[in-house]
């Protein structure tokens, strides 16, 4: 019924978002006559603020087209390279004329970026991967929104969220494969490996997780309160909603995306207004630059996806309520995840020393439960001064923790 009601809403007030936009555009257009009137500016700035507030945000585009590479400018192509119902795994291939190029390109390591499930797209992970691409082959996991998946192919547990993840791991092929784990995959990720460890497969050379909750017992956050303090039963009947009938998964259940949202805006309620207000001011004052690097932030962080709600519930379940892979009780398909069978796959963890979703100590705790990995194939980072976002992107990412990854990755290629 909630899913409904937020439909209807956004239906009623489509008309007046279009009218907005239209006049904010009138309105702020240096070759528009009314932009000449008096107040126009000001008033286009309300316009513009109403209809991006209410405004339904697309999936952006990762608009990735080139990067520099070994001293070459080289062409960058999105293939999809494996096309599942819930998620594709995309590939960022790179092209040069240039044979030498060419050679270098072929021989860079490849790295897996394992995107959060988790609300947003993808494509938050935007920089990461093009700060990655000038020196790696890229893949990354591209998950879709699972109101847009028909009913027909069936429901999506956290089960087959690790059968997705040793399924794209061995379609890449492990042997120079370097794993980056971002949030909340970081659990599925490592219990796919060990689970890949006890049955003697080929391992990724390395696994990277960054700002994941292992153990979310170390340093609770307010998101690890939540779902600690309500039942499981309280998220199942508050929380997840059937897609309504104007989608292609309609009556599936799901986690809806501008819930997840509302929970993101709640975390720092002060902030985003304050950040609205700016953007409000900028555009009074005609400062286009920073107004448009507000637009860009909240292209982002306003587009959300629905989660389907069997993987939801059995995440707050098996990570944050049972502590299923901490306590060695997580069982994937009837086979006990055991990380301490990893013993050949080098282990970094990142965690950002202001993080407010996954505390210090929890994406750490992955070296205690990876007992039989050697002590030179272990590391750990805490990134000074930064938050949740900040250790995989912006200028934290690309000035201290990109260098270390890439190190890591080329000590243990």
């Amino acid at each position: 019924m909630l899913y409904r009601l937020h439909e209807l809403n956004r239906n009623l007030f489509n008309p007046l978002l279009s009218w907005s936009q239209a006049s904010a555009k009138m309105l702020s257009a240096p070759d528009s006559w009314l932009s000449q009137l008096p107040f126009a500016q000001r008033v286009a700035a309300n316009c513009e603020l109403v209809y991006r507030i209410g405004k339904e945000y697309e999936k952006p585009s990762f608009d990735i087209r080139a990067v520099n590479a070994h001293g070459h400018d080289v062409a960058v192509v999105e293939q999809i390279a494996l096309a599942k119902p819930f998620c594709n795994l995309l590939r960022f291939k790179r092209f040069s004329d240039d044979v030498e190029t060419l050679a270098a390109l072929k021989n860079d390591p490849t790295v897996l970026v394992v995107a959060p499930l988790s609300g947003h797209h993808a494509t938050l992970l935007r920089d990461t991967v093009r700060s990655l691409l000038p020196e790696h082959k890229v893949f990354i996991t591209d998950w879709i929104d699972a109101r847009m998946v028909p009913a027909e192919a069936g429901p999506f547990h956290l089960d087959d969220y690790v059968a997705t993840m040793r399924e794209f791991i061995a379609h890449i092929g492990a042997n120079n494969l370097h794993v980056i784990s971002v949030c909340q995959p970081t659990v599925p990720v490592l219990g796919a490996i060990a689970l890949m460890a006890s049955n003697g497969e080929t391992l990724p050379r390395t696994l990277t997780l960054m700002g994941g909750p292992i153990d979310t017992r170390m340093s609770p956050t307010g998101v690890d309160d939540l779902a600690t303090h309500k039942s499981l039963s309280w998220f199942e009947n508050t929380l997840v909603q059937e897609v309504p009938d104007n989608y292609p998964g309609r009556g599936r259940r799901v986690y809806p995306g501008f819930l997840q949202h509302a929970g993101f805006l709640a975390m720092n309620p002060g902030r985003h207004f304050m950040s609205h207000w700016d953007f409000y001011e900028n555009l009074c004052r005609g400062d286009l630059e920073d107004a448009e690097a507000h637009r860009r932030f909240y292209d982002e962080y306003n587009a959300v996806l629905d989660m389907p709600a069997e993987y939801y519930l059995d995440t707050i379940k098996t990570v944050f309520q049972e502590h299923a892979l901490p306590l060695g009780t997580w069982d994937v398909a009837g086979e006990r995840v055991r990380p301490q069978d990893i013993r050949s796959t080098a282990l970094f963890t990142i965690e950002g020393e202001l993080d407010d979703i996954s505390g210090l100590g929890q994406t750490r705790a992955a070296h205690d439960l990876c007992t039989n990995l050697p002590a030179a194939t272990k590391r750990h980072l805490t990134v000074e001064g930064a938050g949740h976002y900040g250790i995989f992107s912006g200028r934290r990412w690309r000035n201290v923790v990109y260098p270390q990854v890439r190190e890591f990755i080329r000590a243990h290629g």
